[in-house]
C-alpha cells in the first residue's frame, strides 16, 4: 500500500467513473468493469449504461439484501424472490447441514450480519449473532432466536405507528 491505509488505499486516488466512461466511449472494442465505490442498485444500473458491467464489493458485503435489490434492478426481477425473511429461511437447512458437517456457526452467519442493514431490528440481529454464534451448540436455532428479535422489532415499529 506504499504507506497508505487500507480505508486511504480505497480512496486515493479518487474513484473517476468519467474518465471509464470517456476510455469505453474511445474504445468500446475493449471489455470494461468498473470496480470501487457502487453503493446502491440505482447506481450499479445507471453505470452500466455505459460500461460492460460493474463489481460490487463492500457494499454487498455489508448489506447482502443489495444483491437481490440490484438484480431486480438491473433484469426486472430477481433470482431469489422474497424477502429478508425468506432469505434466512432459505439458509436454514444449510446452516444444519455445514453444523452436521463441524461448520461453526460463526462461519456462516458472519456473512449475513448484515443481511438486516437499515431495517428494523438490525441492531439486534447482528448483536445476537455475534455474540451467540461462536457459543458450543449454536445452530439453525441461533439464527432463528436472532429473527425473532427482528420480527419484535418489526411488530413494536407498526405498533408505534398505527398509535401515532
Amino acid at each position: 500500500l506504499n504507506g497508505l491505509s487500507p480505508k486511504q488505499n480505497r480512496e486515493v486516488p479518487p474513484l473517476d467513473y468519467g474518465r471509464v466512461r470517456r476510455l469505453k466511449t474511445r474504445r468500446p472494442d475493449l471489455q470494461i468493469i468498473i470496480n470501487g465505490g457502487v453503493l446502491t442498485a440505482e447506481q450499479a444500473l445507471a453505470l452500466c449504461r455505459d460500461v460492460d458491467g460493474v463489481m460490487i464489493g463492500r457494499a454487498a458485503y455489508q448489506n447482502p439484501f443489495m444483491l437481490i435489490e440490484t438484480e431486480e434492478a438491473l433484469f426486472g426481477r430477481a433470482t431469489v424472490s422474497g424477502d429478508r425473511h425468506d432469505v434466512v429461511a432459505r439458509m436454514l437447512p444449510y446452516i444444519d447441514t455445514a453444523a452436521a458437517r463441524g461448520v461453526p456457526l460463526h462461519a456462516v452467519t458472519r456473512h449475513m450480519l448484515g443481511l438486516f442493514q437499515g431495517q428494523p431490528g438490525a441492531r439486534a440481529w447482528r448483536r445476537h449473532l455475534s455474540e451467540n454464534s461462536c457459543r458450543a451448540g449454536a445452530n439453525s436455532e441461533t439464527v432463528q432466536r436472532a429473527l425473532e428479535l427482528v420480527r419484535h422489532a418489526e411488530t413494536s415499529l407498526r405498533s408505534r405507528d398505527r398509535a401515532a
